[in-house]
């Protein structure tokens, strides 16, 4: 099912929605300080913080708590820049909505729970507030999509989604792993809401965020959450992942906006090489639908013998051989890995399913 959602912001000129400020608002000179640093890049258009911080582990600093909503209320007010928080109950977005907050998140954590989604649904029937939801922790887009269509049931019509990544098990060079077929599942539902990239999150290091950043604006993203502290390195919360209000500035300079369809420019010469993407694509088809009904003289041989389905020690030969043809052809050992993981495990999958059939049912 398709769900059509306003595009809030109306974004012009190809400029990118940028959201900004600390992690976590600590006191009030630092929230104001960040914000009159921030206040001079006109690029910025909303200002960001944390007030209540859900973390980890108990004991971590989880925020200042209501008293911190005065604050950005004097940002919003003497600064003339919208504000934002996150939200993970009904109490938050009651006392936020009392603070004149512009726009309300909601966390990847609890994105993941849809009781704790409907409750902030229900808080906010009868206030059209644009709300930004954040993917969840774990790699689930029908879970995101679950919580954006709560709040589109609850009358909100400008919303947002901000892809931060989801938690990873292996050490990686990021804090998160940025999954961005999530993004692009994302837009095949919801083809017209806005999506932000949330770099801070996905890296965890303030020396790819820009990296992550440029990443996102060439998969046509409409804006970037960043967030920015006027001292990071003396942050109460995930110092190592914020910026300051100058090197946010040198990000977005560096940063290249492109145009999904430039005016004024001949397609002709791409629309050649689509086409042959095409015909590559079907070829493609082809074979995996040959190699399908390979596979079921494969499974009654198997049957007929006693053999199991899956062969270890032919899975491992034959993953190591395809790796070792990729890197020949200066292709990405991963990408040849995840793709014949994936076609290995439909061809378990269409064994497992033959087996359990007579077999002349197979042999038909």
């Amino acid at each position: 099912m398709l769900i059509k959602t306003e595009a809030w912001p109306q974004l012009k000129n190809n400029k990118p929605l940028i959201i900004a400020g600390p992690c976590s608002a600590e006191t009030e000179e630092q929230v104001m300080q960040t914000a009159n640093k921030l206040k001079s890049d006109n690029r910025v258009n909303i200002y960001r913080a944390g007030i209540w911080k859900p973390r980890t582990k108990p004991g971590s600093f989880e925020g200042v708590g209501s008293i911190g909503l005065s604050w950005l209320h004097r940002v919003k007010k003497e600064l003339g820049i919208p504000v934002a928080i996150e939200v993970a109950n009904a109490k938050h977005v009651c006392e936020a909505l009392k603070a004149s907050i512009d726009i309300l998140w909601i966390g990847a954590r609890t994105t993941a729970n849809p009781f704790a989604v409907q409750e902030i649904a229900d808080a906010l029937k009868g206030v059209d507030i644009p709300v930004l939801i954040k993917n969840p922790v774990n790699p689930d887009v029908a879970l995101w999509i679950g919580a954006i269509e709560r709040l589109i049931k609850a009358g909100i019509t400008r919303i947002g989604a901000v892809h931060r990544g989801v938690s990873q098990f292996e050490k990686s060079s990021f804090r998160n792993n940025p999954e961005w077929q999530m993004v692009i599942e994302l837009r095949e539902q919801l083809p017209d809401i806005l999506i932000i990239n949330d770099p801070s999150h996905i890296s965890g290091n303030r020396e790819l965020i820009h990296k992550i950043s440029q990443t996102a604006m060439d998969l046509n993203f409409d804006g970037l959450m960043i967030e920015s502290h006027f001292e990071p390195d003396k942050a109460w919360s995930d110092a190592a992942q914020q910026v300051t209000p100058e090197q946010l500035t040198n990000i977005l300079d560096r940063l290249i906006v492109r145009a999904e369809t430039p005016e004024g420019i001949e397609l002709k010469s791409i629309d050649e090489l689509r086409k042959s993407i095409n015909f590559i694509d079907e070829q493609i088809i082809d074979l995996l639908s040959y190699r399908s009904h390979v596979i079921k003289d494969i499974a009654q041989f198997k049957l007929n013998n006693g053999m199991t389905v899956f062969q270890k020690n032919r899975w491992s030969s034959l993953l190591a051989k395809h790796q070792k043809q990729a890197e020949k052809l200066s292709l990405e050992p991963k990408l040849i890995s995840k793709v014949f993981h994936a076609i290995h495990q439909n061809s378990i999958n269409t064994q497992n399913r033959l087996l359990s059939k007579p077999i002349k049912d197979i042999q038909q």
